[in-house]
């Protein structure tokens, strides 16, 4: 009970003083979860986070789930995911209660123009610190940078490409490579 009222609490944390959704949670959860708690090694919540990234659902509702699941089975992703989402819950039912006198104010208006910015640097932050302790194979690495490149240039020139179908070329990549290097060609096949 002590460690599921733990996970729900550490997570619930995060979803009250996060702002700008699951991208800038990353840092928060990884520095929880990783560093402080010890809950999962780095090299896992690198796996989460491409997991997360990949199945349905907001990325970090599912590296909530996830990582209860992993500290406490079933249980253990009730209260994680609970304890990210019912803070992000009541703060919009309550600002839904105002709206109109909430998008009125202008110190609020100024205030949420601050914190846009912060949330970009936060998810900066979470993707310097993951990019820095990945493993620097050759593969990921050409991967990653041409994926930077191709994102890069979709937006310079406005095409219309979605984030997945770079995603989906990266694991054809990565699953092609793999096995040629599982199954190399064979010479001499022709005595």
């Amino acid at each position: 009970m002590k460690l599921l009222l733990e996970l729900f609490g550490a997570f619930a944390k995060i979803g009250l003083f996060t702002f700008g959704g699951g991208y800038a949670m990353i840092a928060l959860i990884e520095d929880i979860c990783v560093e402080r708690k010890k809950w999962i090694p780095h090299e896992e919540m690198l796996d989460i986070t491409v997991i997360a990234e990949s199945t349905p659902g907001p990325i970090a509702i599912n590296c909530a789930t996830y990582v209860g699941y992993k500290r406490s089975g079933m249980a253990g992703a009730i209260a994680a995911t609970v304890g990210i989402v019912l803070p992000s819950f009541c703060i919009i039912f309550l600002i839904s209660m105002f709206l109109n006198s909430f998008l009125d104010n202008r110190w609020l208006a100024s205030a949420f123009m601050g914190i846009k910015l912060s949330v970009g640097i936060l998810i900066i932050d979470a993707a310097i610190k993951m990019i820095g302790k990945m493993r620097k194979k050759t593969l990921p690495c050409i991967i990653m940078s041409c994926s930077f490149i191709a994102m890069l240039l979709i937006d310079i020139f406005a095409l219309q490409m979605s984030s997945i179908t770079l995603m989906l070329v990266a694991a054809v990549v990565g699953l092609a490579v793999f096995r040629m290097k599982k199954h190399p060609a064979k010479e001499g096949n022709a005595r």
